[in-house]
């Protein structure tokens, strides 16, 4: 039987969970170290995980609005220290320690890991100077990858704008610290170059703690870099250690104001260059075009200096082809034809004369002088009809006689050459056309082999 001191009203389970959490109440703002187990990510976006010393565990909890404000989130196998309180959960009767501040315990360890890291990533060569990108002279338009409230993105677009001041703007707000930080900037790298609105990314934030600016140090923001097809300028700050972002990128500077000059020129330098440009193209064409008037001119001199002795020297050409031409005529060739024929004629009726008139003096001396006169007069007939056969002939083949059958004789005005086929002349050249009557002037206007 109870003792009437113990006779009192029970606690019901609710009541007795309230009265834990009363009394655990003041165990906020906790410290606690140890090494990270079983972490889980909730469909509501919080972290279920325990923390263990190899002895005790303790089931833990990180709220997503906190573990977006970490500076990295944990993962199993690694030591941190982690501030919060201590909470009793009624409907599952657990205790758990509700987190809101993760810290490194060890930074040299997580420096032992950047480094390898990076030796990594070196090996792959995605440091290698040949490998990166080169910025566009002139993007069509700059895509920031920052948040969007602060100086950062402020002092980006001021400085972009009062150097070109229509140049486009493509604003991509990330988280820039905080467990969240590496995959949000990823997922805006991949976006950005699948949407094509820009031609040069800037990444920035305003610098901070190695803490702070780890989440630049992770792979999965190395691996967006390296994959991107546009090339990439980092502006993380001023911190004394580059990050691994900034090794990967395809330029670095240190604030972001130097990244807005660095990806975009003067619009009023521009300017300048070009009128500079055009002036000196003013001069060069000048230049040019009054070197080219004292070259002709001089080549018009030439031309009327050499003028006369061209006249003479076409003319004795013309002369001695004329020449050519008259000793080849067939009209001449007969008549030297003729000519020869009659001498030989009188040589030959000269002798025979003289021959009969030693002969006519006896029966048979006259008998042979007859003879001899018949064959003569035969021997000329015979001889003048064959004459008066090729000269027939030559007169049907002369060019004379070609022309008037309609055919003519073309020659190259300028040189006086005969031509015989039509690779003899090109287009543009003048020709000259002997017809059976008179001559024409033309000009070629297309040949045909």
């Amino acid at each position: 039987m109870l003792r009437p001191e113990e006779a009192q009203r029970p606690y019901t389970v609710t009541e007795l969970a309230n009265e834990i959490r009363r009394e655990l109440r003041p165990l906020t703002a906790l410290l606690v170290k140890g090494e990270v187990s079983g972490m889980k990510r909730g469909t509501a976006g919080h972290f279920n995980f325990s923390i263990q010393d190899g002895v005790s565990r303790l089931d833990s909890v990180l709220f997503a609005d906190e573990a977006r404000r970490v500076t990295t989130l944990p993962e199993d196998g690694q030591v941190f220290i982690f501030r919060g309180r201590i909470d009793f959960f009624g409907k599952t009767g657990r205790l758990s320690f509700i987190v809101d501040q993760v810290e490194f315990d060890d930074v040299g360890k997580l420096r032992a890991r950047l480094e390898e890291l990076k030796r990594r990533l070196e090996a792959e060569g995605a440091f290698a100077p040949g490998r990166k990108r080169r910025l566009p002279f002139l993007p069509r338009a700059v895509a920031l990858l920052t948040s969007p409230t602060g100086a950062v993105i402020h002092d980006l677009q001021e400085t972009i704008w009062e150097r070109y001041p229509n140049m486009g703007i493509v604003v991509y707000p990330v988280q820039v610290q905080g467990a969240a930080a590496p995959a949000s900037v990823a997922r805006a790298l991949r976006r950005c170059n699948e949407e094509g609105l820009a031609d040069v990314i800037v990444v920035a934030r305003g610098g901070g703690s190695f803490e702070e600016m780890y989440g630049f140090n992770s792979e999965v923001v190395a691996r967006a870099i390296l994959a991107s097809r546009l090339p990439v300028v980092t502006a993380l700050g001023h911190t004394s250690d580059r990050t691994i972002a900034d090794l990967v990128a395809d330029a670095e500077c240190r604030t972001p104001t130097e990244a807005g000059a660095r990806v975009v020129p003067k619009k009023s330098d521009l300017v300048a260059l070009l009128r500079e440009r055009g002036r000196r193209l003013d001069r060069e064409a000048g230049q040019r075009i009054a070197r080219e008037v004292e070259r002709l001119m001089l080549k018009r001199q030439r031309i009327l200096l050499l003028l006369p002795t061209l006249v003479r020297v076409r003319s004795e050409r013309l002369a001695r082809a004329a020449a050519d031409l008259g000793r080849l005529s067939p009209v001449q060739q007969v008549a030297r034809r003729e000519d020869a024929l009659r001498e030989r004629s009188r040589r030959l009726t000269a002798a025979a004369m003289s021959r009969l008139a030693r002969g006519r003096t006896t029966l048979a001396g006259r008998r042979a002088a007859e003879r001899l006169e018949r064959a003569l007069a035969k021997r000329f007939d015979v001889a003048t009809s064959t004459l008066n056969h090729r000269r027939q002939q030559l007169s049907a083949f002369s060019p004379e006689s070609v022309l008037a059958r309609g055919y003519s004789i073309t020659q190259d005005a300028e040189t006086g050459a005969v031509l015989r086929s039509s690779a003899d002349t090109a287009v543009k050249r003048r020709l000259r056309i002997r017809l059976a009557t008179g001559h024409l002037g033309a000009r070629v206007e297309e040949v045909e082999q």
